[in-house]
């Protein structure tokens, strides 16, 4: 996933704090006579490419104007807590997905479910369901998915037939089997590299064991057996020496090529084009698949959505343009532009995505993701997991103690 890390800071606590006066730049613009302009506010590297894109919703929509607006990720969260208090800020917003319950219970979002008869771009159907959760809060669609992210396993083909795997691993067994088997090929090799610090991976790996993470009125499941077995697996490959503990000094691009001493790691769709440009020699040497299973091979999701800003001045224009941004083959487009991957199912018939070797795995896995779990403490509790998790494969802490631990730090959060 792109991950994007941020102070949580609730919004309804701040509100009353910010100066509800001095509109932002870049707030909604009204008519210029009968043509009108929409303000959207894209973050990071994506706020490049939406001029581009936007240029073709223009063609469309002569009577749109769209100005976007470049929010570096590390101010966005502010710069729209401002812009909730005041009342002024863009049409449109891109959206961090573990952002929606914070901004929707604030009230900032327009929910879109009453525009979908008129943009049946916007209808959820149109989606995974994956990535449709990501964009409610309570019975309200605050957002539209825009583009997404899920992790598959990379793995050196080669180095794995010569180990005696002559595909994929399918199973959790098979995964720990294979890569316990790379590990021996000598001192300074490794089967697969587990990161440490990705706060997603042990609540993954929970899920396919079949572990709830969470109970109906979110009550944490930390120390339920399948939890702290899935736990127990993670670890067993840092206890192994299957996977390493600390950072080699290298990139996974570097780890991967040459020799292979990390022949597998799990990661998201953006590794594609850093194998190709940095490890060109890897032609042939290295593919993708969905990840291993054991009751099931459930990934994580990741991505952005687009919202409507609830003051928007001008609704109609701002649901046009997400619908528009909607549309496959506009999310192909985009694709072509980002290397993002498209939030709408009938994007992945597209041959440029059907028929790629390295692709299609994560058409594949879109049917086997799930986000967290779109609450606003889940930050908090990833990190909380991390640091409990870190005192297991470094400190050799007991699993089901530390995941005791974690279970009470877990409520506590959830109580605030």
């Amino acid at each position: 996933m792109k991950k994007h890390w941020f102070k949580k800071t609730m919004v309804t606590s701040m509100l009353s704090a910010l100066v509800l006066s001095g509109a932002l730049a870049g707030c909604s613009s009204g008519s210029d006579g009968d043509k009108k302009t929409i303000t959207v506010w894209g973050m990071g590297e994506e706020a490049k490419s939406l001029p581009k894109i936007a240029e073709e919703f223009e063609k469309e929509n002569p009577k749109i104007d769209v100005k976007v607006q470049a929010i570096p990720w590390d101010q966005a969260h502010d710069k729209l807590l401002t812009a909730v208090a005041s009342k002024k800020g863009p049409d449109v917003v891109q959206m961090g997905t573990t952002w929606i319950p914070e901004f929707g219970a604030a009230g900032a979002l327009k929910d879109l479910t009453p525009f979908i008869k008129d943009n049946p771009e916007l209808d959820p159907k149109n989606f995974f369901e994956g990535s449709v959760a990501t964009t409610k809060y309570e019975d309200k669609m605050v957002g539209v998915p825009w583009y997404v992210d899920t992790r598959v396993l990379y793995y050196r083909t080669d180095l794995l037939e010569k180990a005696g795997f002559k595909e994929a691993p399918k199973t959790w067994e098979e995964l720990k089997a294979a890569a316990d088997k790379l590990a021996k090929r000598g001192k300074g090799k490794y089967g697969i590299s587990l990161d440490s610090k990705e706060q997603s991976l042990g609540f993954m790996f929970a899920r396919q064991n079949g572990a709830e993470l969470l109970g109906p009125n979110n009550e944490p499941k930390f120390n339920d057996p399948k939890f702290v077995e899935a736990v127990d697996y993670l670890n067993s490959f840092y206890k192994d020496g299957a996977t390493p503990k600390d950072d080699l000094g290298i990139d996974i691009i570097q780890g991967f090529s040459g020799d292979g001493i990390l022949p597998m790691f799990i990661s998201g769709p953006w590794m594609i084009k850093m194998i190709n440009d940095q490890a060109p020699d890897l032609k042939g040497k290295w593919s993708t698949a969905v990840l291993p299973k054991k009751e099931n091979n459930i990934s994580a999701l990741g991505g952005s959505n687009l919202s409507v800003f609830e003051y928007t001045k001008n609704e109609k224009e701002a649901v046009k343009f997400a619908a528009f941004m909607s549309k496959p083959e506009t999310q192909l487009k985009w694709m072509k532009m980002t290397n993002s991957l498209p939030a709408t199912q009938k994007s992945w018939d597209d041959e440029s995505l059907k028929g790629n070797e390295y692709y299609k795995a994560f058409g594949e896995q879109m049917k086997a993701s799930q986000p967290m779990p779109v609450i606003k403490q889940w930050e908090e509790i990833a990190q909380t997991y991390l640091k409990s998790f870190e005192k297991i494969y470094r400190g050799k802490a007991d699993v089901k103690s530390e995941m005791d631990n974690f279970q009470k730090q877990s409520e506590k959060i959830l109580s605030k």
